[in-house]
């Protein structure tokens, strides 16, 4: 859209005229702001893509910066008028751009709520695959060049686990890291029985459960050292690779809670009580 100053009004003044060039395509980058607007993160750079209907739909993973939910949430879409405009969005506000904040030097954004839980159950030492789902999944991989892991059992049939194929999402980095339920002190600290202690090696899950604790906003987070060593771009490639992959292999498996799931055990409610009798008792 172009403004064009159209003669002279009776007060001597020139009339603007709005004339539209062209509608948005796909592609094309707009800066996209949630109010109230808090921090830099509150206006980001997005590319286009034109769909029906007249919802605002985004990433689930961006949310978390806008502080946006669904409940009827409104955001303002800014689309730039010159070269100018498109190029700082381009180089300073696009979303990959963002992940890492230079305010506390940690990600503001993760992977969060059905990704997240599927990453968990994906990576327990339990989640086994056949040929079908995993090649079902993998379809789902931007970078698949189609050569497959060896299976991690052979016999009586081939199944490959869920650390195989997260293994095939992360670039080649090293990693560390406890589970948020690692106890405070385990005797092995290496092997642990729970499977709470992550281990990655040149991109390659050796154990433990990738949950919150790895994939979320923490510094040194998984995302946190990929953006650090391989860049803005191989971050979003990584998220966008485990959301689409790993919410596919959640169709398959599924995962449902029942009133049931929220009642504690005969063991747990007397733990409950003792403990508030003992604050109790202190107070």
């Amino acid at each position: 859209m172009v403004i064009k100053l159209n003669g002279m009004s009776h007060n001597n003044s020139y009339v603007p005229v709005l004339i539209q060039v062209r509608h948005i395509r796909d592609g094309d980058v707009v800066i996209f702001n949630r109010q109230p607007s808090l921090h830099k993160m509150s206006m980001m750079g997005h590319h286009i893509k034109v769909m029906p209907w007249s919802t605002f739909r985004l990433n689930l993973s961006v949310t978390t910066p806008y502080n946006a939910d669904f409940d009827g949430d409104e955001m303002n879409l800014h689309v730039p008028q010159s070269v100018e405009s498109r190029a700082e969005i381009e180089e300073i506000m696009m979303v990959p751009r963002q992940i890492v904040s230079p305010q506390a030097n940690k990600p503001v954004m993760g992977i969060v709520q059905d990704t997240l839980l599927g990453c968990k159950k994906f990576t327990q030492r339990d989640c086994f695959m056949e040929r079908d789902v995993m090649m079902s999944v993998l379809m789902w991989l931007s970078t698949f060049d189609g050569r497959i892991p060896q299976p991690a059992i052979l016999k009586p049939k081939k199944l490959w686990t869920g650390k195989q194929i997260f293994s095939m999402l992360i670039p080649p980095v090293n990693l560390v890291r406890k589970s948020t339920t690692a106890p405070d002190s385990e005797p092995n600290e290496d092997f642990t029985v729970g499977d709470t202690k992550v281990r990655i090696e040149k991109g390659e899950v050796l154990s433990g459960i990738l949950d919150k604790s790895t994939l979320g906003t923490g510094g040194g987070s998984l995302i946190h050292v990929i953006w650090l060593e391989h860049g803005h771009e191989a971050t979003r490639n990584f998220m966008d690779s485990v959301q689409a992959v790993v919410n596919t292999w959640l169709l398959t498996h599924g995962f449902s809670i029942g009133i049931g799931d929220t009642i504690a055990d005969q063991a747990t409610m007397e733990h409950i009580q003792k403990t508030i009798s003992s604050a109790k008792v202190h107070c």
